[in-house]
């Protein structure tokens, strides 16, 4: 029978603020977010008059149906999920498959790699050269340049090598004594064996490849390759860009005209491109959090 402990003054009282303190730091967190599902559920000229913080003031779908109406948005979410999904997957086996040889101890040069490797985090040839390698290659207003450059990422790599040298040596020795080579082990032990680290680095790839905007900005000209950060930072910063979206939308929806305006056309747009994101997140977070613990502990 276990004991029970005492919990004296000096406990309750730093529960209770640990408690407070979480609370306010969850508070100021949600907030914003909160505060953006609200104005976007708002009428735009009621929400002009300010105030709107706990609750639509006057609630409206017409946002959300100004954001959909433009018929370029499906297309950027389509260009979206397409790099994420396959971006994630090619990325998470490639970085795999270098970190289960850089785990292994009869690797040759192994230190010398990871030197090269390491100043790659530290050093990289900026914004003008990555722009002429990427035009010599090919990858201009191409699909594959959000897929091969992101092919790689040494910290992840990192994060994968350590997992790889927890799991047994005797299950890989095994493995080879009934004839087993390097590439069935990969898929058949190790792959399966590594869930935790993979959804882990998943997660990362994936948030990265949804969020991304940059290498769409800088790399594509195509507006059939626009991917919806891209989308949605023009509708931001550039008023002109949401007032065409609201004119093409009162057009098409001319009784709901004065329900739209660029401010809550933002805020829908803010969370039309956060929300598929969102949802996912709890299916891989007892994975996420397992991962991030890698190389934490040493026994």
């Amino acid at each position: 029978m276990g004991l029970l402990k005492i919990r004296t003054a000096k406990d309750i009282v730093f529960d209770t603020f640990v408690i407070v303190f979480m609370l306010i730091i969850v508070i100021l967190t949600l907030a914003p977010f909160w505060f953006s599902i609200v104005g976007s559920f708002n009428s735009g000229l009621d929400y002009l008059r300010g105030g709107v913080f706990l609750w639509p003031r006057e609630f409206t779908l017409s946002n959300y149906k100004a954001v959909f109406s433009d018929i370029t948005i499906y297309n950027a979410y389509i260009v979206t999920a397409s790099r994420t999904v396959i971006g994630t997957i090619t990325s998470v086996l490639f970085t795999a498959m270098i970190a289960y040889g850089m785990s292994r101890k009869n690797l040759k040069f192994k230190g010398y790699y990871m030197i090269f490797m390491m100043i790659t985090m530290f050093f990289a040839g900026g914004l003008v050269p990555t722009y002429l390698l990427y035009q010599k290659l090919g990858l201009l207003n191409n699909f594959l340049v959000y897929i091969i450059p992101a092919l790689f990422n040494v910290w992840n790599m990192i994060i994968m090598m350590s997992f790889f040298r927890t799991i047994p040596e005797t299950l890989i020795e095994s493995a080879k004594m009934d004839g087993a080579g390097e590439y069935r082990i990969f898929f058949s032990f190790i792959i399966p064996l590594s869930k935790p680290v993979l959804a882990a680095i998943a997660l990362f790839n994936g948030v990265y490849h949804w969020n991304s905007y940059f290498d769409a900005m800088m790399f594509t000209t195509d507006k059939s390759l626009q991917t919806i950060q891209l989308f949605l930072m023009r509708v931001v910063t550039d008023a002109s860009f949401a007032h065409s979206m609201g004119a093409q939308a009162a057009a098409l929806i001319p009784e709901q005209a004065k329900q739209i305006s660029p401010e809550t056309l933002k805020l829908a747009m803010m969370i039309a491109t956060t929300l598929p994101i969102l949802v996912i997140y709890p299916f891989l977070q007892k994975y996420f959090v397992k991962g991030v613990m890698i190389g934490s502990i040493k026994e």
